[in-house]
């Protein structure tokens, strides 16, 4: 066997030693033994864990599923010509509510004239609508604090971040579109894709 090939790093930048540095490295070897305290005596904060969650799967979840729709997904539902509601019976097998906070509501308005259409599907009285008590209109927080509170909710998300952020949340199944078709992550019972198309 010949020996593999070692490529060459190409911008590799050497550490510059600042001043600062310095100075902290002499407080290091001078004060070695510099213990803070205060964080000693501070209790520990463990999270409790939610009595929905057998391990990783969640128990509260079961049909009808009640799915947290976010500003993103119903742009690109739009854009794809997807009806939420039915697009979600065909994904899960199941009934779905969606339900709309007042933070996406608010973020569609403030989209303005571009995004109307949106803001009409949203405003359709077969969705639920979920009122916030929080401050400021950023959906994405809203949405992250009220999975995390009550584990019931699939999210609908095409954001990146969003999806990120949900996926360190245990037990929340991510409901995404893929191939003109709304599609699960980490529903065990759901089919991965969608219904087929007849």
């Amino acid at each position: 066997m010949g020996k593999a090939k070692r490529t060459r790093k190409f911008a590799a930048m050497k550490k510059i030693v600042t001043h600062k540095a310095i100075k902290q490295y002499k407080e290091e070897v001078l004060n070695p033994i510099k213990k803070d305290f205060s964080k000693q005596n501070l209790p520990r904060n463990v999270p409790q864990v939610s009595s929905a969650l057998f391990f990783k799967h969640n128990t509260a979840l079961g049909p009808p599923y009640r799915v947290l729709v976010d500003t993103n997904f119903i742009n690109f539902s739009i854009q794809n010509k997807l009806d939420l509601e039915t697009g979600m019976m065909n994904c899960l097998y199941a009934k779905c509510t969606p339900c709309i906070t007042d933070c996406v509501m608010a973020e569609l308005e403030k989209l303005g004239q571009k995004y109307r259409v949106a803001l009409r599907i949203a405003k359709d009285p077969r969705f639920e609508r979920l009122p916030c008590t929080h401050k400021g209109t950023y959906a994405d927080d809203c949405l992250v604090e009220r999975v995390t509170q009550h584990k019931c909710y699939i999210v609908a998300t095409c954001d990146r971040d969003l999806k990120r952020r949900i996926r360190k949340v245990p037990g929340v199944p991510i409901m995404y579109i893929t191939q003109h078709k709304y599609s699960i992550e980490r529903l065990p019972e759901a089919t991965i894709g969608g219904a087929p198309r007849m």
